[in-house]
């Protein structure tokens, strides 16, 4: 019997294991010995096997507790010592799989397109999507999603703008500059919401575990994963505070994240900030070291995005709006840290990250080796806070603006508002965490344009100017 029909309450059988019906440990009467109410509550429990919803929420439920229990044994022992009824109410209270079933019903209703084709970089920011491919959450909205692992943003760019994905895992600006004609043709591309938060990190090879100074960077090389990126500002940023000039006195290459671990162990470059995996796999290579987290240079700094099209929107409003919302409970399930060592396990695949289990791990739980002889615990060392905030993204603008990316002047908050849908968002988690007592969003900011602290600066949005004219190493249109 397939994992989506068994119920994971109860006591007599084994849900996860691949022995069969037979295990040991195991009755052949899936009832022997029980209670007639735990007997009555168990039929109650009984789903339908062509009721769709029903099948996904039984396997939502079934992998929320395998991550909790791990085993079979741990499970049937825990249900025989405190009852059915007793675990079905904490179950109840902790998992509300019954809202979840009722919203999926609802979400599913009049889907304009359902089979959808959604890109994601096989990175560790990309979880939500990718895991909630993996734990259901697609099917729970009525959505037949394929999601295609993309090797590079360049690629993911190009398949946007041709109409080969209907949406897609994108770097914050990515949607900025393709809306405004930077690098490709112009076509308006929306950020609908943050899929990652933090989850960063400057690497330099082991031959420079004395050059942690970024003064002491000059002439060396190092690799972003694609030019309109936060890895690329933040790069500059760091650089650019210590004296050194990033066009000038260290040379930026765009390295697509696969490849980085390769060019570093090659010495093709000297380091690189990334996106993890790449960072803890130079750590599990032992090629390279963990320099700086980019949460020490902004806490819950916005990485990545899913992104579609405004066209997509206009001519899918309920699909985007199941899309959307399937995104968004994913990325919550995420950041929840008793689910981030199930996450990893769900990731780790070749169709997925096609990575080791241990670094995903070290990774979305932040117990991890850095390299330089410590273990360092950083729960937050990648967060999954899906509120793109305005001010996020008229930083990034102001960024484009500060390196000649975008020459003329521009008015950022209408850009932004444009390009950000901050408030539609916020609608909908609102929408979910009233329908999901589960999820509590800690990202939702109290006014529109908050003021934010980036590598010990203030950057206030109402004064980009003021902002940049502090800088003394920009490039001056």
């Amino acid at each position: 019997m397939s994992t989506h029909f068994k119920d994971p309450l109860n006591p007599n059988i084994d849900v996860w294991s691949e022995c069969g019906e037979n295990a040991a440990g195991q009755t052949a009467d899936p009832h022997a010995g029980l209670a007639p109410d735990e007997k009555a509550l168990l039929e109650k429990r009984r789903i339908n096997p062509a009721n769709r919803d029903e099948v996904v929420a039984r396997a939502l439920e079934s992998a929320a507790m395998k991550g909790i229990f791990r085993n079979d044994i741990n499970r049937r022992t825990f249900l025989r010592r405190v009852g059915v009824g007793t675990a079905a109410a904490l179950v109840a209270q902790f998992f509300p799989f019954g809202s979840l079933q009722a919203m999926a019903s609802d979400a599913a209703k009049n889907l304009e397109k359902k089979r959808l084709r959604i890109g994601f970089v096989p990175i560790t920011c990309a979880t939500p999507i990718v895991a909630g491919h993996g734990l259901g959450f697609y099917q729970k909205y009525g959505l037949d999603v394929e999601i295609i692992k993309t090797a590079g943003w360049a690629v993911s760019r190009d398949n946007c703008l041709n109409g080969n994905y209907d949406g897609s895992h994108l770097l914050f600006p990515m949607p900025q500059a393709m809306s405004l004609g930077l690098g490709s043709t112009r076509a308006p591309w929306r950020i609908v919401s943050n899929v990652n938060t933090n989850g960063q990190a400057i690497v330099l090879s082991n031959e420079h575990r004395d050059k942690r100074d970024p003064k002491q960077w000059k002439g060396m090389r190092f690799a972003v994963p694609f030019e309109y990126s936060l890895h690329n500002f933040l790069l500059r940023m760091v650089v650019a505070d210590a004296g050194l000039d990033p066009d000038r006195d260290i040379q930026i290459r765009v390295v697509p994240p696969p490849e980085m671990v390769a060019n570093l162990r090659a010495g093709n470059v000297d380091g690189y900030l990334a996106p993890d995996p790449f960072c803890q796999r130079a750590v599990f290579d032992g090629v390279g070291f963990i320099h700086k987290l980019t949460m020490e240079l902004w806490d819950q700094h916005p990485c990545c995005v899913f992104s579609t099209s405004q066209r997509f929107i206009d001519e899918n409003p309920n699909t985007f709006m199941a899309l959307s919302m399937a995104i968004l409970e994913a990325t919550a399930m995420a950041e929840l840290p008793q689910n981030r060592a199930q996450f990893a396990e769900v990731m780790a695949p070749r169709n997925y990250l096609n990575q080791p289990v241990e670094v995903l791990r070290q990774i979305l739980t932040g117990i991890f080796p850095d390299g330089l002889g410590n273990v360092r615990r950083v729960p937050d060392r990648i967060s999954f806070m899906p509120f793109p905030s305005q001010s996020m993204s008229i930083w990034v603008l102001s960024q484009m603006k500060r390196w000649g990316y975008i020459r003329e002047e521009i008015d950022y908050t209408e850009i932004s508002r444009r390009i950000t849908l901050s408030a539609s968002t916020e609608e909908r988690m609102r929408k979910l965490s009233g329908k999901n007592p589960e999820i509590a969003w800690r990202d939702l900011p109290e006014e529109e344009h908050p003021v934010l602290n980036i590598h010990g600066r203030r950057f206030d949005p109402a004064d980009v100017a003021g902002y940049l004219n502090k800088f003394e190493i920009r490039r001056d249109i």
